[in-house]
């Protein structure tokens, strides 16, 4: 097992575990002030949110892998990545992009109400795992300037029961460091009673047949998506989830980041290995008569 297949099946055992896991150092220092100065023109520009959920102290805004070239490096951390695959797998063919998400967290912002994220998907309390986020501080986060509030064990099966009784923690962070926390755990944000703005990104992952958070599509259309690796293309949508959902006229929607037009195809099947028998059997018993 290698080191990345180590750190990654040690955050999806926590996760499995306590919903939660926070890992120290999981990038350098320098990407971290990379893209917090290539975000600074939209941290300053943004208006303030309008609700309570979002926060009316708080600025928020996407399509950070069009905003900074640094973000693709957050979004595909490997070990991140493969322990959301490891997670999200048992229910669903391949895993998409949810969202990227700048957050600034103003002085007098109140604490976000506790929430799981995944509920926005109105799938029932206690559903498969849908959801794997990840939180990136770009400053300090801190107790006073709101750092994130957690209740461990709060997730899964545990989300059909009552609010827990046990106090949340709040994960207090550095620049670099990386809470990963699943869609079905009980979290919100803490108040920021500081002096001080807290700064980060949020990039999550959810099951490749669900509609994402972010419309992938329109953050990042063709001509945009063309520029990506095929893997970070691939992560943003521009793939089929077997059996045949997201296609782009019956074909993979990645035909349409190729050099010119494409060919002209018809549909083709894209089946999961047992479809891909079960309809080839039934067409060779009609075949045989």
């Amino acid at each position: 097992m290698s080191s990345t297949e180590h750190q990654a099946a040690v955050i999806a055992d926590a996760l499995l575990t306590d919903g939660f896991c926070l890992v120290p150092a999981a990038m350098p220092a320098g990407k971290v002030e990379a893209i917090d100065r290539d975000l600074a023109p939209a941290f300053e520009n943004t208006p303030f949110c309008a609700g309570h959920f979002y926060g009316n102290r708080t600025r928020r805004f996407g399509r950070l892998l069009l905003r900074s070239v640094h973000a693709e490096a957050f979004v595909q951390h490997e070990a991140i990545l493969q322990a959301a695959e490891h997670i999200l797998a048992p229910a669903c063919d391949t895993i998409q992009l949810n969202l990227t998400q700048g957050i600034a967290i103003h002085p007098g912002e109140l604490a976000q109400m506790p929430h799981r994220d995944q509920d926005m998907w109105r799938l029932g309390p206690g559903a498969a795992e849908c959801l794997v986020n990840v939180i990136w501080p770009f400053t300090p986060f801190t107790c006073e300037n709101g750092a994130t509030r957690i209740w461990p064990r709060s997730h899964g099966p545990a989300a059909r029961e009552d609010p827990p009784d046990s106090e949340a923690l709040q994960i207090e962070m550095e620049p670099g460091d990386a809470l990963v926390f699943l869609g079905s755990a009980l979290h919100g944000a803490g108040a920021n009673i500081s002096g001080d703005i807290r700064r980060g990104m949020i990039a999550g992952y959810c099951l490749g047949w669900l509609k994402p958070y972010e419309n992938q599509w329109l953050a990042y259309p063709p001509a945009i998506a063309r520029r990506f690796s095929p893997e970070l293309a691939a992560l943003v949508g521009y793939r089929q989830h077997r059996p045949n959902l997201g296609n782009h006229e019956g074909l993979c929607p990645s035909l349409l980041l190729g050099d010119g037009p494409a060919p002209a195809r018809g549909a083709a099947d894209a089946l999961l290995p047992a479809q891909w028998s079960a309809t080839a059997e039934y067409a060779a018993r009609q075949r045989s008569g």
